[in-house]
């Protein structure tokens, strides 16, 4: 049931923001939806992806907690 209710939450808030200007959206293995503004970097070296929250912030997650990368 909370699965459900993770997926549907997930899946509202892209619609909710689709008006927004991010380039990507990248899924995590444990349901969550993050939306960049631009397109995501791998670091081969430390297997870290960089991207840019639509605040402008610069974070890093690791690679292995990302199912899928979608261009928006």
């Amino acid at each position: 049931m909370k699965n459900w209710a993770v997926a549907i939450s997930a899946v509202g808030m892209v619609f909710a923001v689709s008006g927004c200007s991010s380039d990507y959206v990248m899924a995590t293995k444990d349901g969550r939806m993050i939306l960049t503004a631009g397109k995501p970097q791998l670091d081969n070296d430390t297997g870290l992806i960089r991207y840019h929250d639509l605040q402008g912030n610069e974070l890093q997650i690791n690679r292995n907690d990302i199912s899928q990368i979608i261009e928006r």
